[in-house]
């Protein structure tokens, strides 16, 4: 038989003893409170010591995230954007643009293996500006919310499904705001935009805007010269292309003189409504490169600079401005800074030079250690 099971209660004692009284109901009650209360107050002092304790390790655990974001932001490229836009012979600049060296203002919090996140873009509009500036006003917010913020592990795939969602939600957007009016919109823009996280940057694009970046290479032999080397982060989107042709051929569209039902240029755009059911899609493609100490800079630019401009051509004729002996003097810009904003200036303005008519819009990103 266990010990402690059933044991009789005290019938009697020996000796003397005083006469215990037996406790009333209510005094049981109140003892049994007081117990109660006692051991509440215990288990809420353990509560807030372990809050407490856990609150200081997730304080130190934070600090040290932001010490190693800290180290690795201070090993990452620097990037710095300069832009010109020209509005050439058109009545209109159609042309939209995004500078975001520092997109974590937008994000509400940034992932825990991320250091940095800029963004920058250009729009080309066309049958007016209001798809160019809606974009360009909306499509970073649209990513910004579904920025993730999962592990480093699945990070790639988590930002080519965000890159693809922006895009998707931002055309939506649009068209749904386009067709509300009266009379209903007929905009639309290209995109090509540029997402660097760290040291990776993505690229995404819609249409003819292009991205190319400039890496320098040691050439062969003694005297350890470097050469320029022209690397295209984009593709094209227009109809003449055999794989845009035969989807918008299976949709119903046709292809005359290059241009879809013989009017629109580009095969993927934001907006377009009226060509939506034709083939035309929202669907950006999309490129990922590191960058690496041989990197000097990115050029983003409309098609009206690459209907003067070879990509080589536009990245030889930086290098050169940048080479050049003198530039002009702006208060508040180093050397290196003004060099590349004279850079940019005057690749708009050759562009222009050289009888594009169109809107001439480009960003030179510029990449330092």
């Amino acid at each position: 038989m266990d010990l402690f099971d059933d044991l009789p209660e005290p019938t009697q004692t020996s000796g003397p003893v005083s006469a215990a009284q037996p406790k009333s109901t209510k005094e049981e009650e109140e003892e049994e409170e007081e117990h109660k209360e006692e051991e509440d107050k215990r288990l809420k002092r353990k509560r807030e010591d372990a809050e407490c304790h856990a609150d200081k390790n997730d304080k130190k655990e934070e600090e040290e995230r932001e010490e190693i974001k800290k180290v690795c932001k201070e090993g990452l490229p620097v990037l710095k954007g300069f832009v010109a836009a020209r509005r050439g012979e058109r009545e209109e600049m159609q042309d939209a643009h995004v500078l975001l060296p520092d997109m974590s203002v937008c994000l509400s919090t940034l992932p825990g293996h991320v250091s940095r996140v800029s963004y920058f873009a250009v729009f080309d509009g066309h049958g007016g500006a209001r798809a160019s500036r809606f974009a360009a006003e909306n499509l970073h917010l649209n990513m910004a919310k579904k920025f993730p913020s999962g592990e480093k592990e699945n990070s790639d795939k988590l930002i080519k499904k965000c890159l693809l969602d922006t895009f998707r939600q931002t055309d939506e957007d649009f068209l749904k705001k386009a067709s509300s009016q009266k009379p209903a919109w007929k905009d639309g823009s290209t995109a090509t935009c540029v997402l660097v996280v760290d040291d990776l940057v993505y690229v995404a694009n819609l249409g003819d805007s292009r991205a190319v970046l400039c890496r320098m290479e040691a050439t062969a032999g003694a005297d350890e010269q470097r050469r320029s080397v022209t690397l295209a982060l984009s593709k094209e989107h227009n109809p003449t292309i055999y794989e845009e042709r035969m989807r918008i051929q299976r949709a119903g569209g046709t292809v005359r003189d290059g241009r879809v039902l013989g009017v629109l240029e580009v095969s993927r755009s934001i907006g377009d409504g009226q060509y939506k059911r034709c083939g035309v899609i929202s669907t950006p493609d999309l490129r990922r490169i590191q960058l690496t100490a041989n990197d000097r800079f990115i050029i983003l630019a409309c098609d009206g600079l690459f209907k003067v401009f070879s990509a080589d051509e536009a990245v030889k004729f930086v290098l050169n401005v940048l080479q050049e002996g003198s530039v002009e003097q702006k208060p508040g810009l180093t050397e290196e800074e003004m060099r590349f904003d004279a850079a940019c200036q005057q690749l708009a303005s050759e562009a222009v030079r050289r009888g594009c008519a169109d809107n001439v819009t480009v960003i030179l990103l510029s990449i330092g250690l």
